[in-house]
């Protein structure tokens, strides 16, 4: 059986106070030892909060981005070395906002995987479509480019100890979500394309779904075969809201799914 995940993405959101009710209260709601993991990825200022807060719980946490360089003269960068060094285990890497907004490319994005791995990190890998490109029938072209720009850099066994997230850019922060039926074609699609060059990788490899997912919704969508678990954007920053999810993908969990 493959591992699940749901995993909060908090964007440009937090402060200490509010940091430490939020997991406080998560701290409440998941339990060591569960059959989902469950992380929060935060701003790199509050790595250090999230750690001290969260170590040896049943909470993992995590870097909402990394840079593809290891040291040297980038200001503003921070390297997956310096992320692991405030014991986190997850970097997500080619968020729809980081490639729509501050130009990370396909080329870019498998650097940035690749750093992670180095870093022993384990990446988060975002892909998606956006509602242009799917009203053009184009969604498995873009998956497919997005996908082969990861293979060919990294190779299909860098995926081993990776994790997939399918995030349909129209569904996100919009209230809109794919059906699951939606979500399923796109994860297995995504899965088919690196089971072409390395089927057992693809196999256990941990696809979440990540557009809107709101506690409403979840359990279908993690009823779905190749839908793992999520990543969660506005609703992990709501303990009760992400806590659900988490019982939702753990519910799916137990039933095989």
């Amino acid at each position: 059986m493959r591992s699940k995940a749901v995993i909060g993405n908090w964007k440009l959101n937090g402060s200490l106070a509010s940091n430490e009710a939020l997991l406080k209260a998560l701290l409440r709601e998941v339990p060591r030892g569960g059959p989902v993991a469950c992380a929060v990825c935060v701003p790199a200022p509050y790595l250090a909060q999230a750690r001290a807060l969260l170590e040896g719980s049943g909470l993992g946490w995590g870097a909402q981005d990394v840079s593809r360089f290891g040291k040297g003269a980038y200001t503003g960068e921070v390297s997956g070395a310096m992320v692991a060094e405030f014991g986190a285990r997850y970097a997500i890497v080619g968020h729809s906002e980081r490639r729509a907004i501050f130009g990370d490319s396909d080329a870019v994005v498998a650097e940035k995987y690749a750093a992670a791995r180095r870093a022993k990190l384990s990446p988060v890998f975002c892909v998606g479509e956006t509602l242009e490109e799917r009203e053009q029938g184009r969604t498995e072209a873009v998956l497919a480019r997005q996908v082969d720009a990861l293979l060919e850099r990294c190779g299909a066994a860098e995926l081993d100890g990776g994790i997939v997230a399918y995030e349909p850019v129209w569904a996100i922060g919009t209230g809109r979500t794919a059906t699951s039926a939606q979500a399923q074609e796109a994860h297995a699609f995504i899965r088919g394309r690196i089971a072409g060059k390395d089927e057992p990788v693809a196999a256990k490899l941990p696809i979440l779904y990540g557009g809107s997912v709101k506690a409403a919704n979840a359990a279908e969508l993690f009823a779905m075969p190749d839908v793992d678990g999520g990543l969660v954007g506005g609703a992990s920053l709501v303990a009760e809201e992400f806590a659900a999810i988490w019982r939702a993908a753990g519910a799916a969990n137990h039933k095989g799914a």
